[in-house]
């Protein structure tokens, strides 16, 4: 699989918070892109993140305007980042869930045979894993996902699987909690987002659990590039997409609070139902196969999404952060 091979990319979700940017990667590379997005308001895809010139299908991936959509533009290569991507939303809505990460996925799938899709990079989740026994996580580490959202993205590394054994070619990217400028500050996920905006505007933060629970977060434009890569190099394949390192949600707190060189209150609330404690990831097959590891340190990514908050005007609401 290379870059002779695959030319047009379609990206699901790529109005959104990791698709634009993934978009933006593609166009760097000189590939023809396609956007799929159907701009519900809990993915945070906006309009404006679509640059100009990229063919833009307003569809939903559950439908048949979808599969139109995949007709229509013939890609080489889909990159699927349409989800529903919030724990909190999952427990809350889970049949909204199942019906867009998993519904959803089985739509693209069968438009991907149907039309001779060479290759589709499925944005999958850490919290696939759920509590584990032993860390750093990888490849080979059990999945027990602990919330419908672990399991729906579950669900979609199955269904990817069956595919290839009908010809459809997949790879699987595990990510860690991804962070940086265009993710939607305003819903449940993000810790980096939520608090930076609100933060910015200095209004309270609220901290789940005692806020030592540890993440592994990575810089959105370094998981931009390994999507480009696992498009272009991987084939069958599965990969854990991290930066290596776990963070606390106080230690966030702290550094964001050193950037902006002044502190906000902190509200304390309660573990939320399907919230991991500890996870961190071995990147060591990405590297490997794929030639990515991520770049960004933590405290150059937040410095990047503060600059990129700090021209909105404040938010007022007071969400919990994750």
């Amino acid at each position: 699989m290379s870059r002779d091979t695959i030319r047009r990319v379609m990206v699901t979700g790529g109005a959104g918070f990791i698709g634009s940017h993934s978009v933006d990667a593609l166009l760097e590379r000189g590939f023809e892109v396609a956007v799929v997005d159907n701009f519900a308001p809990y993915a945070g895809g906006r309009r404006e993140y679509v640059p100009a010139g990229v063919q833009l299908y307003e569809a939903d991936i559950r439908t048949a305007a979808f599969e139109q959509a995949v007709a229509s533009f013939q890609p080489d290569g889909i990159l699927h980042l349409g989800a529903q991507p919030s724990v909190k939303v999952s427990t809350d809505d889970p049949w909204t869930d199942l019906q867009v990460n998993g519904a959803g996925m089985l739509r693209l799938l069968r438009a991907a045979e149907r039309y001779a899709v060479q290759h589709v990079v499925f944005a999958s989740s850490g919290a696939t894993y759920g509590t584990v026994e032993r860390l750093p996580v990888d490849e080979t580490t059990p999945q027990r996902p602990e919330s419908p959202y672990g399991m729906t993205k579950l669900l979609g590394e199955w269904y990817l699987r069956y595919w290839r054994e009908r010809g459809v070619n997949g790879t699987i990217l595990r990510y860690g909690n991804v962070y940086g400028p265009r993710q939607d500050p305003h819903g449940e996920a993000g810790v980096i987002a939520i608090f930076a905006k609100r933060m910015l505007a200095r209004q309270p933060v609220r901290i789940d659990w005692d806020g030592e629970q540890q993440k592994d977060y990575v810089y959105v434009g370094d998981v931009a590039h390994a999507n480009v890569e696992a498009l272009l190099r991987a084939r069958n394949d599965t990969f854990c997409i991290a930066s290596g390192t776990g963070t606390s949600v106080n230690t966030i707190y702290t550094m964001l609070a050193a950037e902006l060189g002044y502190a906000v209150p902190v509200i304390r609330a309660p573990k939320r139902p399907g919230d991991i404690y500890r996870t961190w990831f071995d990147c060591t097959h990405a590297q490997r196969v794929l030639g990515w590891r991520a770049t960004t340190p933590l405290r150059e990514g937040l410095r990047r999404t503060l600059a990129s908050f700090g021209a909105d005007a404040p938010h007022t609401a007071a969400p919990r952060a994750e």
